[in-house]
C-alpha cells in the first residue's frame, strides 16, 4: 500500500448537490474543487469518489445510469488535470423497493467497505489517505477505513449527531481549504 488517495463524497461535496441526479448534464463540480485537485494531485494524491446512491434501491434510476455520471466526472476533472483514480458506489437501502438492492450491506456509508473496496482497487495506503465528505456518515466511514476525515461543512449534514467514530480530524468550508490542510499535514509528516 503506497499510495495516498483522497476519497471524495459525491454529492454535496465533489458536485453541487442535485438529489438523486444521474442527468449528467446536471452535474457541476463544487466552487474551488478543480485548482484544489489539481494541487493534491501534483503533490502525489490520487482522487476517487466513494458515493452512497441509494436511488437505484429505491427504484429512480437503474444502475446502470451511473456510467454517464462517471463519464462525466472523469471528463470535468481530467479537463482540469487531475486524472480519476475511480468511481466506486453503493447502490444499496435497507428500505429499498428494489429487491437485489434492499439490504444492509458493508458498502453503504457509514460502514467503511466502499473506502476499503476503493483503497485496494488504487492500492491506497490509507494512514495517510483521506476521506472528504459533507456529512457525517461519511467521517465514519473514512475512520472506520482508517483514513484521516474532513467534514466539507457546506450545509448538508443535519443531524449533528458526533461520537468519538464521527468526530473530524478536521472541518474546512471551502475546497481551497480542504487542499490546504492535506497538503499542510503531508508536509509536516516529511
Amino acid at each position: 500500500m503506497t499510495n495516498p488517495v483522497v476519497f471524495l463524497d459525491k454529492d454535496g461535496t465533489l458536485v453541487e448537490n442535485v438529489p438523486m441526479n444521474v442527468d449528467p448534464r446536471r452535474i457541476t463540480l463544487t466552487c474551488g474543487v478543480r485548482e484544489a485537485l489539481r494541487r493534491l494531485h501534483q503533490r502525489g494524491f490520487r482522487i476517487a469518489v466513494v458515493s452512497n446512491q441509494p436511488g437505484v434501491a429505491h427504484g429512480l434510476f437503474d444502475e446502470r445510469a451511473l456510467e454517464g455520471v462517471a463519464l462525466r466526472l472523469q471528463r470535468l476533472l481530467g479537463a482540469a488535470g487531475v486524472p480519476l483514480g475511480g468511481f466506486f458506489y453503493c447502490p444499496h437501502h435497507p428500505q429499498g423497493r428494489i429487491a437485489a438492492y434492499a439490504r444492509r450491506c458493508e458498502c453503504r456509508k457509514p460502514a467503511p467497505g466502499l473506502v476499503r473496496r476503493a483503497a485496494a482497487r488504487l492500492d491506497a495506503d490509507l494512514a495517510r489517505s483521506w476521506m472528504v465528505g459533507d456529512i457525517l456518515d461519511d467521517v465514519e466511514a473514512g475512520r472506520r477505513a482508517g483514513c484521516r476525515t474532513m467534514l466539507f461543512d457546506s450545509g448538508g449534514e443535519t443531524e449533528w449527531a458526533i461520537t468519538a467514530g464521527r468526530q473530524p480530524h478536521h472541518v474546512a468550508t471551502s475546497f481551497t481549504e480542504v487542499a490546504d490542510r492535506i497538503l499542510a499535514d503531508a508536509e509536516s509528516e516529511r
